[in-house]
């Protein structure tokens, strides 16, 4: 077994001390090795499955191949607006999964090749916590069964002066709303479907929930979305959400928010699920598929966390600003420390964890409220900072703008006139509060306001930026304009 052979391999060469061990190279894990290999650390990084962790392989890039081949196919559908004629226009849902999951293993093969560039140890196996600097590695347990009675006992000792806990999460389970693997979906099961679902239960409207929904809804499925909160894509600015519910159902889907999914049922090749409606109303409905998006647990079992003083807190790890846990010299970044449930926060964090471990100056904690949130349905929502509800709550006096993409003349000339774009500033300071953006490149065009907000900047640097033309960050401008009155083009 290669599993096997690694551990052996680092055993007998004695490469089992290290000024730092990750456990998990997910976007956190593999960030936080390369950060500290740089610094001058010896370092090793302990993954059980895949490198890259859930975000390369079972996430963020895989569902982003499937959307991309689902937004050609759209395109190709109405070509004859551009002047186009493809003829006739059909997918090979298998080819669409096979190019998703060859992107996946090209960038994990990208991660491996970063390994071996910065020096880092690679040990392939399950880590536990096993007291002062010390952590257990076996092989992980899909691997056990089909090893000998030897390799599949062994396990090494690995010491170091500092860990870093990276070990992500999963989807989440609601008893009645447990995955079969085969009709009741997960995200993995949803990335590689045996069938094209001619109907189809997305239960959760998060990000993971409406990407999966925008992107059997595009290929003709007829999809029903239900969330339990009062608004689709619940994080997001209550504005922005009526107008993404608007153009979700323009498209087809059928959303239901404030309802819940009973027990599900697996029949013969179907799934039956009773919806409990926000009037109360309940009805009994038939789908091909399911797929659950409620969620995420962080992945903690089995770390030995209390017995060696790790703190679990709602079920995360606690940790202070500097990613810190309550016991000496062991951290945990991304996912398996709380939310936001993001890759980009993963790897943020894990710098400042690395450059905190190395004693460097001036390492700033995480500002969570400069951290954007990006979905990638159609059409796409991003966002950073507060809402324009949550600003409020917090006591500011605000002034809003707002510019939509039916004006703007790129975005005419594309064809994609659905959408806006909304700011929020402090009336008094002039701060930017929260940004907000629904439309085609969305979370291409959110960047340009973290920038901002890192920076603290105010309406006036905005407003005396200058935007090339035309593109769709006009609308930037704009809706910044906006805010104070001065719209040009509205």
């Amino acid at each position: 077994m290669p599993e096997a052979q690694s551990m052996s391999k680092a055993q007998s060469a004695s490469e089992t001390e290290f000024d730092l061990v990750v456990v998990g190279a997910g976007p956190g894990g593999y960030v936080a090795a390369i950060r500290a290999a740089q610094l001058g650390m010896k370092t090793a990084i302990v993954e059980r499955e895949n490198l890259g962790g859930i975000c390369l392989n079972w996430g963020c890039i895989p569902t982003k191949a499937l959307l991309r081949s689902a937004e050609i196919y759209q395109l190709m559908k109405h070509a004859s607006a551009f002047g186009i004629s493809p003829g006739e226009c059909g997918f090979d849902l298998q080819a669409i999964v096979k190019r998703s999951r060859s992107v996946s293993k090209r960038l994990s093969g990208g991660v491996a090749y970063l390994m071996k560039k910065n020096g880092i140890s690679v040990i392939r196996g399950e880590a536990r916590l096993a007291g002062s600097g010390r952590l257990q590695v076996s092989l992980p347990e899909q691997d056990r069964e089909n090893a000998d009675s030897e390799t599949a006992d062994r396990a090494i000792s690995v010491e170091a002066r500092h860990i870093i806990l990276a070990t992500g999460a999963r989807a989440r389970t609601f008893p009645g709303l447990e995955p079969d693997g085969e009709k009741i979906w997960t995200y993995r099961e949803a990335l590689v479907p045996d069938i094209m679902p001619k109907s189809l239960l997305v239960v959760g409207s998060g990000a993971i929930g409406i990407e999966f929904a925008s992107f059997y809804n595009a290929l003709g499925a007829k999809v029903t979305v239900v969330e339990m909160m009062d608004q689709v894509m619940p994080v997001e600015d209550e504005e922005i959400s009526t107008l993404a519910r608007k153009l979700f159902e323009k498209q087809g889907m059928s959303i239901h928010t404030g309802a819940r999914v009973g027990d599900l049922q697996v029949l013969d090749d179907e799934v039956s699920a009773t919806i409990t409606r926000a009037d109360g109303k309940s009805s009994t409905e038939i789908f091909n598929r399911v797929i659950l998006a409620v969620g995420i647990t962080a992945n903690t079992e089995n770390l030995g966390l209390e017995e060696n003083g790790v703190k679990v807190e709602n079920g995360s790890v606690a940790i202070d600003k500097y990613c810190r846990t309550t016991a000496p010299n062991i951290y945990a970044i991304g996912d398996v420390a709380g939310a936001p449930a993001l890759a980009h926060k993963a790897s943020h964090e894990a710098i400042i964890c690395v450059e905190k471990i190395a004693g460097l100056a001036d390492v700033h904690p995480l500002d969570r409220n400069n951290i954007p949130g990006c979905t990638y349905c159609t059409p796409q929502v991003a966002s950073v900072g507060l809402t324009e509800k949550a600003a409020r709550e917090a006591g500011h006096d605000l002034k809003t703008g707002k510019f939509p993409y039916q004006a703007n003349g790129k975005a005419i000339a594309l064809g994609e006139t659905d959408g806006m774009i909304k700011t929020v500033f402090d009336a008094e300071t002039g701060e930017l509060l929260g940004a907000h953006i629904i439309g085609p490149e969305a979370t291409e065009l959110i960047q340009g306001y973290v920038i901002g907000k890192t920076l603290e900047t105010t309406q006036t640097e905005l407003m005396h930026t200058i935007f090339p033309h035309p593109t769709l960050s006009e609308m930037m401008h704009e809706s910044v304009l906006a805010a104070y009155g001065r719209a040009l083009h509205i």
